[in-house]
Parts: C-alpha cells; structure tokens; sequence
C-alpha cells in the first residue's frame, strides 16, 4: 500500500477516491487526524498523482461531484454531524419559550380529547360577567388553538421569534411582551368577534413587531427579522383581513399584537438611545 496525500477535509478526499473509482483505479482511506489516501497498486502512481494535480487546482468541479453521484457508497465511512430534533429546540430557547409551547402542546392535546368547548369553558376570555374576575382568562385564551396547522404556524413562529428575545434580553423581557400582547390583543378581538376566540398568534404578531423593529433601530440588541419576513406576515394580516383563505383568523388580535410589539420596540429603543 502507497499513501498518495492527506486531506484535512473528509468529503474533499472521498470525492477524489470517488473519481478515481470512475477511472478504474482503486483508492482507500484511512481516517485518523486527517484522511489519509492510500493506493494499492504502486505501478498507478504516476497516473494517481497526475489526477491529484488537476484534483487539487479545482476541487469543485462537477466532474468530481458527478463521480461521487455515479460512484459513492453509502457505506464509505463519511460521519456528519448528527443534530438532535430536541436540542435543537432547546439551544435556541430559554426556559419560558419551551414552556409556553409545552403549556399549548398539553391544551390542544386536551381539546382533542374533551373537546374544544370543554376547554374553553375554563381558559377562554371572560364570555360572561360573573367570569370578569377569573384573571387568568385575560391570558389563558392564548393557549387555545383549534387545529394542528394553527399550533404548527403559532408554536413555530413564537420559538423562532421568542427564543432569540429571551436568550438575548431574557426571560422578564419576553414575558412582559407576551402578556400585554396577549391582554391587549384579546381585548380588542373581544369587541370584535365576542369571548370565542383563542390562539397565540396575537403574541407571535407582537414578537414579530418587535423583533423587527428592535433590530432596526438598535442592531447591538442581537435581535432581528429579516424584512422579507415581516413584508410576509403583513401580506398574511391583509389576506386574513380580507379573508382571501377562507379561514377563521382573529384579525382584529394579529392588528393589535403588530402594534403592542412595535410600541414596546419603540419605547426600548427610545431608552436605548438615550442611554448611548
């Protein structure tokens, strides 16, 4: 056996042994600090090391690419780095993110069992005046979500939006942003739609508001939206608004979530400004 070169990066070199492979040459590697090249018929080394040549000046060349299509195994020894679903989830969110998605997990789950108006009953917006006083239901209807596209696009949004809020500014900050917009949000909604209503789309129009805003005018924050997703949630509010999908949308509550976000956005960075 004849080693021919070393290569630090594992896919670069397995893409010359793939290549090699096409031309009828047989190469193995070997792995230890970096991946070493081995031939085993030392009479094909002029025409190895020749290859290599034109290998090394462009790497990159579909040719090489289409080899490891025509030749690669799955089996080849390559390892990549393997990201588990749950933490992921937790490296991007802090405590408060990944129990607010637990808490609307464990609801909606319970919808699905008793029903929606089972559960209603107890975490709705107050719906009669003897329930004014229940304070938790100021709140509680943000945990509400009536079908499993409606806690997908909510849950996700709030992770993505309020994991970054609450890693960077903590856990006071975005639970302040999350109350009011869930208290302010359903009371506008309620005047609109009446009590039955729920969801945390509300607060995830909030977050996107501030998010966006926050990152526009104080940068050094770490937080931002790029304004292709902002220009995407607004065109979304003016399609629920004007109910081009057909669908139920608290339209009143994405309004007024947008607006407590970019308020409160406004008032930091307004203090933020002051401070420098």
């Amino acid at each position: 056996m004849l080693m021919i070169t070393s290569f630090a990066n594992p896919r670069i070199a397995q893409a010359f042994v793939d290549y090699m492979a096409t031309q009828g040459v047989t190469l193995t590697l070997s792995r230890t600090e970096q991946s070493d090249v081995w031939l085993a018929d030392p009479s094909q080394e002029a025409r190895v090391r020749a290859e290599l040549e034109l290998f090394l000046k462009d790497p990159a060349h579909p040719r090489y690419l289409a080899a490891s299509w025509q030749s690669g195994q799955t089996n080849s020894g390559l390892e990549y780095r393997r990201y588990s679903f749950l933490a992921t989830l937790r490296q991007k969110a802090g405590p408060l993110t990944l129990l607010l998605m637990v808490a609307c997990i464990l609801v909606y789950l319970v919808m699905q069992a008793v029903g929606d108006q089972a559960v209603m009953v107890w975490l709705a917006w107050p719906f009669d005046p003897s329930l004014k006083f229940e304070l938790w239901r100021y709140f509680s209807h943000a945990l509400l979500h009536f079908s499993l596209l409606h806690i997908t696009f909510n849950l996700m949004w709030w992770w993505y939006l309020g994991g970054p809020v609450e890693k960077r500014l903590g856990s006071g900050k975005l639970l302040t942003i999350a109350l009011i917009s869930a208290l302010l949000s359903g009371f506008v909604q309620e005047k609109f739609s009446g009590a039955w209503f729920g969801g945390l789309s509300g607060v995830v129009y909030a977050l996107m508001g501030y998010v966006w805003l926050r990152g526009e005018r104080d940068p050094e924050s770490g937080i931002s939206m790029p304004r292709g997703l902002i220009a995407f949630a607004l065109i979304w509010l003016i399609a629920g608004w004007f109910d081009l999908f057909g669908l139920a949308i608290a339209n009143a509550a994405h309004v007024t979530g947008l607006a407590v976000g970019l308020a409160m956005a406004l008032v930091d960075t307004l203090h933020v400004r002051k401070r420098t």
